[in-house]
């Protein structure tokens, strides 16, 4: 009887060894098939595996419906290129079709490591539920964490709580909103493992990075329809080293009055720095433009650090140009004394860009305007 349990013991033990040996090799070969370098290939682990398998299945479906269409035309173009000069021609032609394969992939690699560089960003492609379908490789630049710890994983997991309602309602994609391709444009935190001196922190001593999203809502009807949002994140700067001659900086209260403002404002918009003090930044938007004012002041808030997008800021006499603030909340250095551990914020810092000339600068759409115009 004894015998008899050993043997079956034994069985059992070589079954699950064998069950073991063909795990390892199915993900042995799962990961090869990964288009990610041999390096990155051998250190994944068995979820890791599954996760990025996942991410990459679900981005050969958004793209299937392009792929097949240039798939179709080749197929074309040989089959055309097989009848009008028979066999030896096709031979000829299919090793001019790798050699030009191998040349369009090179170009396209070199095109695409030159858009992140100026992208001074990365790409992310979330789907409707937020899962992060696809990141670009130069993310770990930017957060300090690579392509592979990211892809595959919910976006919620690495943002702020605050900011998850704001993302939700990005998420939400009608199918009218699906369609049209329509915009987002929207700030949120989420997490960094990159030091103030650039380097790579422990995950569990991250901070909060603020990002730029913008992007669209995109569709694949092929093989069924999939809908998920395009986004390129870009990180907002504490600071603008590189500020050109359409430039000017300023501070603000937290109710966005002027505390402080460059001289430069008076050859961009005509006002002495001395007269905008104690006034709002709100007496200088077009009234049509007051709502990118609120959600760029909103954010500050709540984030600390905003853009506010394209808005209208009027010119003393009359007209209009087209700006763009990025704007941070600088805390004070001292604590309260109710709250040793705290930080209010010390005034608001912005730095606005000028993007065109003056508008319609015999038009005065405010009494101020007008005023001043006559007065001067």
């Amino acid at each position: 009887m004894t015998a008899d349990k050993e043997k079956r013991r034994a069985i059992s033990r070589e079954a699950a060894r064998k069950r073991r040996r063909v795990e390892s090799d199915v993900f042995g070969d799962l990961s090869r098939l990964l288009p990610l370098q041999p390096c990155i290939r051998d250190n994944l682990d068995k979820p890791s595996v599954i996760r990025l398998t996942l991410s990459y299945i679900r981005m050969h479906t958004l793209l299937k419906e392009n792929t097949g269409k240039k798939a179709e035309t080749r197929h074309t173009v040989g089959y055309q290129q097989v009848v009008e000069g028979g066999v030896e021609l096709s031979d000829c032609d299919g090793g001019r079709d790798e050699e030009e394969k191998e040349r369009e992939s090179f170009v396209a690699s070199e095109e695409t490591n030159m858009y992140l560089r100026i992208l001074e960003g990365f790409l992310m492609i979330l789907s409707t539920e937020g899962d992060m379908i696809f990141l670009s490789d130069n993310v770990g630049k930017y957060m300090g964490l690579t392509q592979t710890e990211l892809m595959g994983h919910n976006i919620f997991e690495y943002t702020h709580p605050c900011d998850h309602e704001e993302i939700r309602n990005n998420l939400r994609l009608p199918a009218e909103e699906v369609w049209c391709g329509e915009k987002r444009d929207f700030v949120m935190r989420i997490k960094s493992a990159l030091t103030h001196r650039g380097r790579s922190a422990n995950f569990k001593s991250a901070t909060w990075k603020v990002l730029h999203c913008q992007g669209r809502a995109k569709v694949s009807v092929a093989p069924f329809p999939v809908s998920c949002l395009f986004l390129t994140c870009r990180p907002l700067p504490l600071s603008h080293t590189l500020l050109s001659t359409h430039t000017f900086t300023s501070q603000h209260s937290m109710d966005m009055r002027f505390t402080y403002c460059d001289e430069k404002v008076t050859s961009l918009l005509g006002y002495s720095a001395e007269e905008l003090l104690g006034r709002s930044i709100y007496d200088l938007c077009h009234a049509l433009d007051t709502n990118c004012l609120n959600k760029n002041h909103m954010n500050l808030c709540m984030k600390s650090q905003s853009v506010s997008g394209h808005y209208r800021m009027l010119v003393r006499g009359g007209g209009y140009v087209w700006v763009e603030s990025h704007s941070a909340v600088i805390p004070s250095v001292r604590t309260s004394k109710s709250r040793p551990g705290s930080h209010r914020p010390l005034c608001i810092l912005c730095v606005t860009y000028v993007l065109s000339g003056v508008e319609q600068p015999s038009l005065q759409l405010s009494l101020d305007q007008t005023l001043r115009g006559y007065l001067s």
